[in-house]
């Protein structure tokens, strides 16, 4: 903690005085190439084809976790996962600031309709009984094809951890909105 502070408080002075940050001393050096390698990723995107470079980066990290364990109130891959934290797991790794709880992903990102959606949109919807109309489940749109859309997601269902489900009636039932987050 203590060497922290020092490379901190050696940073301010070197600003103020006009120096390059380039003078640190070579084991301060690696501790900030350290620090800085651990920031969060750029999330701007400046074209469509980032945007679905994006997405397809961003579906192959969250199926690299298919399998992990269902887990209530968790977002740590040693662990498991609910559903929220799964999705907001996978978000966050990629730079995006994303709530961690399935209720606030419906206020987050842009709301857009299952006739415009895209892979990396979140759907949203509610818990297990599709009669009680209030948020309870979040999953990450995998693909769209001629056979319909297929989400990734934590569930403490059948599968019991990360798995591909298609959006189905059962899904269908249950179903909220939709939001673009990339």
């Amino acid at each position: 903690m203590k060497k922290i502070l020092i490379v901190i408080l050696f940073f301010i002075l070197s600003a103020t005085a006009g120096r390059a940050q380039n003078i640190l001393p070579p084991e301060y050096q690696e501790l900030v190439k350290k620090l800085v390698a651990n920031f969060p990723k750029n999330t701007a995107v400046s074209n469509v084809d980032d945007c679905a470079t994006s997405s397809s980066s961003l579906i192959d990290f969250a199926k690299s976790m298919l399998g992990i364990p269902y887990r209530y109130a968790t977002s740590n891959p040693k662990v498991g996962f609910d559903c929220s934290g799964f999705v907001s797991y996978v978000f966050s790794n990629f730079g995006f600031k994303v709530p961690r709880s399935s209720v606030e992903f419906s206020g987050t990102g842009k709301e857009t309709n299952l006739a415009n959606v895209k892979v990396g949109d979140v759907l949203i919807f509610t818990g297990s009984n599709p009669r009680v109309r209030r948020i309870g489940h979040v999953g990450i749109v995998y693909s769209i094809g001629d056979e319909g859309i297929k989400f990734i997601h934590s569930t403490s269902g059948k599968a019991h951890g990360v798995t591909i489900t298609e959006f189905n009636d059962y899904y269908k039932s249950r179903f909220i909105k939709v939001v673009s987050i990339i």
